[in-house]
């Protein structure tokens, strides 16, 4: 394994067996040159570059960013892999370093960084949260920069999107948001304010994710029987109205189709809403 490039200190391009990879660990390319081989005892990431404009983006990214912001970049993707037992998409190297590095930068300016859809990410993604606290505290740690619970979000929205088969962060921004729009109807319809550190938010929110997930899979509702689903429309009348207004809405606003039998599996759950926060 020959070095190709040095992309900084830390980063080098190597030709191993005729296939170009990037090698990452501290000091890997430190007082290197061209075709000096690798030491293996520094080597602390392999990884391939498929796409080409892939690796010039991470070679723009390597080679202008603070090297302590994609070395903490580096640690995160690391951690979540690890924790997660996933291999995430390579494209995260470029994504969550760079939108990392912009946001510290924003930070140390006194800039204010504001996540409109961070309790939903709380709710959808509680694992990658988790690993955006711990972010946060590596972040204090090595940089000494205290980042925000919604900076926390934004890192969680990256790992989840570059989760394989989690499709990209423009769908998982469009999906969070269409949920949350989803619940301001529901809002909306009973004139109510829900408590969003709640249980029956947190149910809500669920239940919206995996009726959008069964959606968009095909996935069938086998527990609801035809019968049962009439004598809901009749007995909760406004409830599955409301329901019926999220479906308009969805399917008007993002092109997405939510079958009949999941808004008539919504409006149960705005019934219990309505139950429990109009009705107590």
């Amino acid at each position: 394994m020959k070095i190709k490039k040095i992309l900084n200190n830390n980063t080098v391009l190597v030709s191993d067996k005729g296939e170009e990879k990037i090698v990452m660990g501290l000091g890997v390319g430190f007082q290197k040159k061209k075709n000096d081989p690798v030491v293996q005892s520094k080597i602390e990431k392999i990884f391939v570059m498929k796409d080409r404009s892939e690796y010039e983006k991470f070679e723009e990214i390597v080679t202008t960013l603070p090297e302590e912001h994609i070395q903490v970049a580096e640690k995160i993707i690391s951690y979540t892999e690890k924790e997660l037992g996933v291999s995430l998409n390579d494209h995260i190297h470029i994504a969550l370093t760079d939108h990392l590095s912009f946001a510290l930068e924003r930070l140390t300016k006194g800039m204010v960084i504001k996540n409109t859809l961070l309790n939903e990410v709380k709710i959808l993604y509680p694992k990658e949260f988790q690993i955006g606290c711990w972010a946060k505290s590596l972040i204090l740690e090595k940089l000494e920069i205290e980042i925000p619970e919604d900076e926390v979000g934004y890192i969680a929205l990256h790992i989840h999107t570059a989760k394989m088969n989690a499709g990209d962060m423009e769908k998982t921004l469009d999906i969070t948001s269409m949920i949350r729009d989803m619940v301001d109807i529901i809002e909306s319809s009973l004139n109510i304010k829900m408590d969003e550190g709640s249980v029956s938010y947190e149910r809500l929110i669920t239940h919206l994710r995996y009726a959008v997930q069964r959606s968009e899979t095909g996935e069938s509702l086998f527990d609801l029987d035809p019968e049962m689903s009439e004598m809901v429309k009749e007995k909760y009348k406004e409830a599955f109205s409301c329901a019926q207004q999220v479906g308009h809405f969805v399917r008007e606003e993002y092109d997405f189709e939510l079958p009949e039998m999941e808004l008539v599996y919504i409006a149960m759950q705005i019934q219990r809403i309505y139950n429990r926060l109009v009705l107590r």
